[in-house]
């Protein structure tokens, strides 16, 4: 959306038509749970206020979020939304699912930064969570 300037409709639309569950250039595209996938980018656009101070706490001191390249600053914001407004997924299990998305577009550094960008705006809105984890070992508790 941020480099074609459409809109959550017009995205949807496209991603749902001619992207998720397809094979597009050799690269295979696995299918999502639609539900969730509308949830996931209405909740990015509607939410970016709240996101992006978050993620821009979350950086390195002098890397604001408006430097970061499109589409990792896109993987950001969608792994901060999970952290921050789906309780039902697990902290450990967005920040790993988007480390291996970052993974498909970049094999340099950016997978590491993900996950520490991540991992820091987890210990911010979820402390009890990743506590937990961190002591025993094990995931934190439950949600749904």
């Amino acid at each position: 959306m941020d480099i074609s300037g459409k809109g959550v409709l017009d995205a949807l639309a496209e991603f749902e038509a001619h992207w998720i569950g397809r094979e597009i250039d050799g690269i295979a595209h696995p299918p999502a749970e639609p539900a969730f996938f509308r949830d996931l980018l209405r909740g990015v656009v509607d939410e970016q206020r709240a996101i992006d101070p978050q993620l821009d706490n979350a950086l390195s001191e002098g890397w604001p979020l408006r430097r970061i390249e499109t589409v990792l600053r896109a993987i950001l914001r969608a792994g901060a939304y999970e952290l921050m407004f789906r309780p039902d997924v697990p902290a450990r299990a967005a920040i790993s699912q988007y480390v291996d998305v970052t993974h498909s577009f970049y094999s340099a550094d950016e997978p590491g930064l993900v996950n520490a960008v991540l991992d820091r705006l987890a210990r911010q809105v979820r402390p009890a969570e990743v506590a937990e984890r961190a002591e025993t070992g094990k995931p934190g508790p439950k949600r749904g």
